[in-house]
């Protein structure tokens, strides 16, 4: 089975990210969204509901033998999308603009059509805990020289 035979069977999963991504448009503009920042507006089950939706898309794509740099570039959109989601208030507005799925799809067809994303994806990850890392030392940093300062003022 050559890559362009897997993108038909994969329809339905590209049908569904539209869905959650870019199903509606604000009158007037270019500006699309679906679904995923809706049900972001409704607590913990919305993010939720998202979450598994975007994780049962990255589960079809493995089981169609996408590469593991794929899965886990896949992994980290969703990861983001996710986190940054929960949020309050920001995470609301984060998911009008971040769309994971439709990166998701994005990455798919490249795997499939154009054979980029290949190999084991150890470098991906490697970069992502160092970023992580330096994201946490900075937040740590940062919630230190906020608490020197409470203790200052008060």
């Amino acid at each position: 089975m050559t890559n362009q035979d897997e993108i038909p069977k994969m329809q339905w999963v590209s049908r569904l990210s539209y869905l959650m991504d870019k199903q509606f448009k604000f009158p007037g503009t270019n500006f699309r969204f679906g679904l995923d920042p809706l049900l972001n507006l409704i607590p913990i089950a919305g993010d939720m509901t998202g979450l598994l939706i975007s994780g049962g898309l990255l589960m079809a794509m493995v089981r169609r033998g996408a590469s593991n740099k794929v899965v886990i570039l896949m992994t980290l959109n969703i990861l983001l999308d996710a986190t940054i989601g929960a949020i309050p208030i920001v995470g609301q507005i984060f998911d009008f603009f971040f769309k994971a799925n439709s990166r998701n799809i994005k990455l798919m067809r490249e795997h499939y059509l154009e054979n980029k994303h290949q190999g084991s994806g150890k470098g991906v990850i490697i970069w992502a805990i160092i970023i992580i890392v330096i994201l946490l030392a900075s937040l740590i940093y940062g919630l230190w020289n906020l608490g020197a300062w409470l203790i200052d003022k008060f």
